[in-house]
């Protein structure tokens, strides 16, 4: 098995690499869809975020409420610290499951954790071992303008968005492969392919 640690800020582009290597065939190991699950209904997760944070993040429905939760978070660093530290535990466990589920059914797979916060959890550290780190770079001006034309913020917002995570001198001081997205699609695409064909002809 070959395991490439993904990370990237918000808005950077990330997504669209781990889809485009997982249609060439990767593994696909999406940590936020991870996120989700662990604070679904009836989880530990959920009830610990009630507790720390109180009923006002919990919806009607008893879901998480992500809009509330949020204006909590990404304005308060002890906040944003105390759910990582109920948050992550799970994840990096269900991960760790997963990598070993995806190397049984086939020992030469090409898996992708695909990992926004990959520096601030410190997950090769404590949990898995990267054969490889790719980090998607772009510019903090282009991030701010996707996260306000794509997904509707406000400026303001999208920088708090951005202030929470760690720079991205950080990130690049780990990385083993940059793929620059502030160029446009197909560059950023193109770049991941062939990132795809330097791994398989480094693999069996």
């Amino acid at each position: 098995m070959y395991l490439i640690g993904l990370t990237g800020g918000i808005a950077s582009g990330k997504s669209v690499v781990a889809r485009r290597l997982a249609d060439h065939g990767a593994i696909h190991i999406d940590a936020d869809q991870l996120a989700r699950q662990v604070v679904e209904p009836g989880t530990p997760g959920l009830a610990a975020i009630a507790e720390r944070f109180g009923p006002g993040v919990i919806a009607a429905d008893g879901s998480l409420d992500r809009a509330a939760l949020g204006a909590i978070i990404f304005s308060d660093e002890d906040a944003r610290l105390a759910l990582n530290a109920i948050t992550h535990p799970a994840v990096r466990d269900m991960t760790k499951r997963m990598i070993q589920e995806a190397e049984g059914r086939d020992p030469s797979a090409v898996v992708v954790y695909d990992v926004p916060l990959l520096v601030e959890a410190s997950v090769d550290k404590d949990y898995h071992r990267f054969d490889l780190i790719v980090v998607v770079s772009a510019s903090r001006e282009t991030r701010i303008r996707r996260l306000v034309e794509l997904r509707g913020l406000t400026p303001e917002d999208a920088a708090l968005r951005l202030n929470s995570q760690v720079t991205d001198d950080e990130r690049l001081a780990i990385a083993d492969v940059v793929i620059d997205s502030d160029g446009t699609l197909d560059e950023t695409l193109q770049q991941a392919d062939r990132l795809w064909e330097s791994l398989r002809a480094r693999t069996p």
